[in-house]
């Protein structure tokens, strides 16, 4: 069992991260330092080129701030004399919690802009509505804005409903995932500012996953919402610089985009200053669940349930037919694989919604012991291999509909490839597929420098 694991080497900056994202208790220090522009960074001249685009907000040596402060402060000729339209939840706030909402309404007259609409991404603006619930339009109460909803029978911007705004800002907290629905909304809506002539801004925020990549690259022939395009399981991308790949690979250049980073903040040697954790969806209310969610998000393809309706979404996995046996057998399985950054234990629950809705599950909880260490994707394929080889009843969610190589699977849209479920049902080493997937991420993280700003 990895109990006290020693550190990771290739973690050290992505334990840092961490601890500027809250991870460490209140009063927990990490040396400070400023936040230095990629050597290979070519970021300048607001969209002109590949994947460039004006990025702003890198001063304040040793002082961090997040991009939606750095505009607050120093950068609102940005915004000056524009209509903007806001596309943003409840983790779109500043480090005092106050809503960018807000705090753009109070900057309206200093900056010589004037807010006038609101998208929301899936779960909405406000955060209420469950996974995979249709968000409608409506008028926001408190502000009066109309609130256009980019989930559900409208995932891209149309034109009509940008065409009273001169700028779309984006300000949402991403956690790292492929399968994460709020990058593929702002991947959706650069395409449409760039179609219809508007400006885009991306106000960033650190990546709580760190800089690291793992898993298969996405598979084209697989693109759906919960994967578009050609980025891994887990991307290691800050949302700012995922912008500018997106542009350079994706979007042909042709975004007007400007990233407003942040200072003071470096993947390796963040500032001190914690920030309190925003759930940036109804089912992952920790940073523990964020952390985990790039591999037992795949659980979500099972036909078990991956812990929502219960109080461990993510973090623990069940099922009614789970016996006591199957759960010594599964977390056998787990420690002997040298997992680093985990330890695995029985856990009995009966969700309130979701798969097995009711019924009183056996199951197996993780406890992450050490983040940076924890290997999120890799744990992922192990816990599914697991269950697979020891539990007869489980099963892909599809059933018999999930059983040729003609057929598309969740598994299939989740893993952003066939090949992670033809291993799995051939039995093969789950390190054999964490083995790959290496000459793709290669390649990707590769890709990925030339648009890394920190």
């Amino acid at each position: 069992m990895n109990q006290n694991p020693s550190p990771h080497p290739k973690s050290v900056g992505r334990r840092r991260a961490l601890a500027a994202l809250g991870a460490l208790p209140a009063g927990a220090l990490i040396g400070t330092a400023a936040a230095n522009a990629h050597p290979s960074d070519n970021g300048k001249g607001k969209g002109k080129g590949k994947g460039e685009g004006n990025g702003k907000g890198k001063g304040n040596k040793g002082q961090f701030r997040l991009g939606v402060e750095n505009l607050l402060s120093d950068e609102l000729d940005t915004l000056k004399g524009a209509r903007v339209g806001l596309i943003t939840n409840p983790t779109g706030a500043d480090r005092e919690l106050r809503s960018v909402i807000d705090l753009l309404i109070e900057k309206q007259g200093e900056g010589d802009f004037e807010l006038v609409a609101l998208y929301g991404p899936e779960h909405g603006v406000r955060g209420a509505e469950p996974a995979g619930g249709y968000v409608e339009d409506y008028i926001d109460e408190k502000t009066g804005l109309p609130v256009r909803s980019l989930y559900g029978k409208t995932q891209k911007p149309t034109p009509t409903m940008i065409a009273d705004v001169d700028l779309l800002i984006f300000d949402i907290q991403d956690i790292g995932t492929r399968f994460y629905t709020y990058i593929w909304t702002l991947y959706y809506a650069m395409g449409a500012a760039s179609e219809n002539g508007k400006r885009f801004v991306v106000l960033d925020r650190p990546n709580p996953l760190g800089s690291e990549a793992e898993g298969f690259v996405l598979d084209p022939a697989l693109s759906s919402f919960v994967g578009l395009k050609a980025i891994p399981q887990r991307h290691g991308l800050t949302v700012g610089e995922l912008a500018k790949l997106f542009n350079g690979e994706f979007l042909g250049g042709k975004v007007d985009l400007e990233v407003i980073e942040m200072s003071g903040y470096d993947p390796e040697d963040p500032p001190s200053e914690d920030l309190p954790w925003v759930l940036p969806s109804p089912n992952i209310p920790t940073l523990d669940t964020a952390v985990v969610y790039p591999g037992t998000g795949l659980i979500e393809s099972l036909n078990i349930s991956e812990g929502r309706g219960t109080t461990t979404p993510f973090l623990w996995f069940g099922a009614p037919f789970i016996t006591e046996q199957h759960i010594d057998a599964i977390i056998a399985d787990l420690h002997g694989a040298d997992l680093p950054g985990m330890i695995a234990r029985p856990m009995f629950a009966t969700p309130a919604s979701s798969k097995q809705a009711g019924k009183f599950s056996g199951g197996v909880q993780l406890h992450i012991t050490d983040r940076d260490a924890f290997e999120p994707v890799r744990t992922g394929v192990h816990v599914l291999a697991a269950l697979l080889r020891n539990v007869p009843e489980v099963d892909w969610r599809e059933g018999d509909a999930c059983r040729t190589e003609a057929d598309i699977c969740w598994i299939d849209r989740l893993s952003g490839t066939k090949r992670m479920r033809q291993m799995l049902e051939a039995g093969d080493d789950p390190d054999a597929i964490v083995k790959a997937w290496k000459k793709e991420l290669r390649a990707f993280t590769n890709t990925a420098r030339q648009y890394r700003i920190y």
